[in-house]
């Protein structure tokens, strides 16, 4: 599932194992708790603290795993249920936050990596791929305002969700999608440490430092709170019926 190292201030959220990471129920739930125990701790730490999330293997997040879901609407409602309450608690989490996407982050694994303050990427393996529009599926409502929130160039939002493009991680720095790309997974993990010290250094207040954050996003947490509408569920159910496939979403 996942694992919560601390190393100083600087704490470190990896996914484990070599699969790709799916977003299931038991993921989510062992993601959510560590972050509940990364709140817990930080709070009594005595200063500031960052957190990095990092993955084992070739991928970060290949998103909802449909193989489990498939087109069960309870299902589909309850992993989407369980990825917003993590994201949200990212969002009011008080300190920064890094992604060291260590591998591919496609659609909900792109969007929890864009959870985080900072996105830094491996650039000899992976790409970020919004895959929505090439399975045939419909992009949940939440997805579009957070990523309108993280990618300011219509032209650049356009690529990622109209075009379904796939980005690697110098693209990704060149389109301003993500912050730096590095040149192995190692690599890119010593730079979110280092990132993490620089920004620990500031000796910022976390609950200030949270605040802010949720000032920021506010529209993302307000999208949130609406969800995925039952209708949006359906016709997800609909077209995976339909397909008789299970696509990454």
């Amino acid at each position: 599932m996942c694992t919560l190292e601390k190393r100083g201030n600087i704490y470190i959220l990896t996914l484990t194992g070599t699969d790709d990471h799916r977003l299931n129920p038991p993921l989510l739930d062992s993601l959510q708790s560590a972050l509940r125990r990364l709140r817990s701790e930080a709070a009594g730490c005595g200063g500031p603290c960052a957190l990095i999330t990092t993955a084992h293997g070739n991928y970060f997040s290949n998103g909802y795993d449909l193989d489990w879901a498939g087109s069960n609407e309870d299902r589909l409602l309850l992993m989407s249920t369980k990825l917003r309450s993590l994201v949200k608690d990212l969002i009011s989490l008080p300190m920064p936050t890094i992604a060291a996407v260590s591998g591919h982050a496609s659609a909900g694994g792109f969007i929890l990596a864009l959870c985080h303050d900072y996105v830094l990427m491996r650039k000899d393996r992976g790409y970020l791929y919004m895959s929505e529009l090439d399975v045939g599926l419909v992009l949940p409502a939440w997805f579009a305002t957070l990523l309108r929130c993280k990618i300011g160039s219509p032209a650049v939002w356009r690529d990622v969700v109209m075009m379904a493009e796939k980005m690697t991680a110098e693209v990704a720095v060149q389109k301003g999608v993500i912050n730096s790309a590095h040149g192995s997974a190692a690599e890119t993990v010593r730079a979110a440490v280092a990132l993490g010290e620089q920004l620990v250094g500031r000796k910022w207040e976390g609950h200030v430092y949270g605040e802010n954050r949720k000032v920021v996003f506010a529209g993302v947490l307000d999208a949130l709170g609406v969800g995925d509408s039952v209708e949006h569920v359906n016709a997800t159910s609909r077209l995976l019926k339909a397909k008789n496939v299970v696509s990454r979403f």
